[in-house]
């Protein structure tokens, strides 16, 4: 196993643990379930919590899964070539400012934590397809061709 591959199952065993933790916050931030502390909160902010709460959510949740295809990845489960065609990270569907003006400051802070987070992972899903875009057949094929007429 090269020492790109351990630190890249590092930084992705670090986010999932990262995004597990959002996911649960962003869980019991965005429970509506509990009306009784609502009671008296105006429908606009309720509107927005709605909102803004399934953004989070799916946020988190493309992250997640975006990791888990890595992690399957590492683990030997899916080829690298399944990894590319099916383990994109989901659009970025970023907060809604006029929404986020209505909610606390906690509620922002998870919600701009997630959002960093997103940004993280599409960098390094980014940068995955780069490299893996580099190494093309024909590119692959011209260089073994080089190599084996180096030596002449």
């Amino acid at each position: 196993m090269d020492m790109d591959r351990t630190i890249h199952e590092q930084v992705v065993e670090d986010l999932y643990a990262e995004a597990l933790a959002l996911a649960d916050e962003a869980r019991a931030v965005f429970d509506l379930r509990d009306e009784a502390s609502h009671d008296n909160t105006p429908d606009e902010v309720r509107i927005a919590l709605s909102i803004e709460g399934l953004r989070t959510t799916t946020r988190v949740m493309h992250v997640l899964a975006w990791l888990l295809n890595q992690r399957a990845y590492h683990a030997g489960e899916l080829t690298k070539l399944q990894l590319l065609r099916h383990g994109t990270l989901g659009e970025e569907r970023p907060s809604d400012p006029a929404n986020m003006e209505k909610l606390e400051l906690a509620t922002r802070a998870l919600i701009r934590d997630t959002e960093r987070l997103h940004a993280r992972v599409a960098r390094l899903d980014e940068e995955q397809r780069q490299i893996e875009s580099a190494k093309d057949p024909v590119s692959d094929m011209q260089g073994r061709i080089a190599q084996a007429f180096a030596g002449r």
